[in-house]
């Protein structure tokens, strides 16, 4: 689908989508989405002063997300082939800031080394390089600078044909914060409402010193996604007193 017409759908989204010419573009697919319902109190601590938790039925949430990056380019390039391919993984949570939903990241990890220098560069959020592979049923990863291991087994099942409140909340997100220095860097994206369909765990181990504590149950929901081309605009700059 062109931008042009990825522009058009704007009905699910919660807020509109920003004026100014958008800059990016990629594609997240074929992603594996494990969420952990929390009490407020265990992931308040975790977030930079101007970020406020979002909560749905009073609980917070975390999210590991395992999927591919693809196509990486900015807006008239040609697309950048040392850069545009790679695994990734990131952990995140959900937050507000003037009321708008949102995602902040408290981990992401990459397969290319290249990717994660440059991406981590320009956007400042936090990438390191992983040693990730995947195919149609498993998706493994091991950070050994901080001692990270994700591996997984799985089958796909049905697309859903009903989304509930807590699937919709968790998926539709359309900024991302990373505070960087004595500032939040926050993006805005856009992209189709997540086809989603459920997904038989054969296998779940995740192991993440710094979040363990958060991650030591099974997973309260797990989604599969085939994926979404976005849309992405420059990095906003927001001085984190400003709450």
């Amino acid at each position: 689908m062109k931008a042009t017409e990825l522009l058009q759908h704007t009905k699910h989204r919660s807020f509109n989508i920003p004026k100014r010419p958008w800059k990016f573009y990629q594609e997240w697919n074929k992603a594996l989405f494990f969420h952990w319902e929390l009490e407020p109190k265990e992931l308040e601590p975790l977030l930079p002063q101007g970020l406020e938790l979002d909560t749905i039925n009073g609980k917070g949430w975390i999210s590991l997300v395992a999927f591919d990056m693809n196509n990486i380019g900015v807006r008239s390039v040609p697309k950048l082939p040392h850069i545009s391919d790679f695994h990734e993984i990131n952990l995140r949570t959900y937050v507000k800031r003037h009321g708008k939903p949102s995602v902040y990241f408290l981990s992401m990890e990459g397969s290319k080394r290249s990717s994660c220098s440059i991406l981590k560069m320009i956007s400042k959020f936090p990438y390191q390089h992983a040693n990730i592979k995947r195919n149609d049923y498993s998706y493994h990863s091991q950070n050994t600078k901080q001692n990270n291991n994700l591996d997984v087994e799985y089958r796909l099942g049905d697309y859903l044909n009903y989304k509930d409140e807590t699937d919709i909340w968790l998926t539709e997100r359309y900024t991302v914060f990373q505070d960087y220095r004595d500032s939040l860097i926050a993006y805005d994206v856009h992209h189709l409402e997540w086809p989603i369909q459920t997904l038989n765990v054969k296998k779940l181990e995740v192991h993440y010193p710094k979040f363990d504590k958060l991650l030591k149950n099974a997973p309260n929901r797990s989604h599969y996604s085939k994926g979404v081309q976005v849309l992405t605009w420059g990095k906003r700059k927001l001085p984190i007193a400003h709450s």
